[in-house]
């Protein structure tokens, strides 16, 4: 992996994201890595799961309400 001063990157930042490999580029101040700079790889825009949205439509059945417990309670009263 490419390595390159900061001051270096600072004046040829714009060219060097240009020409950045699949590796990136280590930029060091000092001579001691300070940031990695890789290329971005656009996600599926849909999300990882998008193909589950939906999947189980019709294969299953939902008895009663999902939406509670079951249990009636009373929240005004005293113990």
């Amino acid at each position: 992996m490419k390595t390159i001063p900061s001051a270096q990157f600072k004046e040829q930042c714009l060219s060097l994201l240009d020409r950045l490999d699949p590796e990136g580029l280590i930029v060091t101040k000092q001579g001691n890595p300070i940031a990695r700079v890789i290329p971005y790889t656009p996600r599926n825009p849909n999300g990882p799961s998008a193909h589950l949205i939906g999947a189980l439509r019709d294969k299953i059945t939902v008895h009663g309400d999902i939406l509670t417990t079951g249990t009636r309670w009373n929240a005004d009263a005293k113990p």
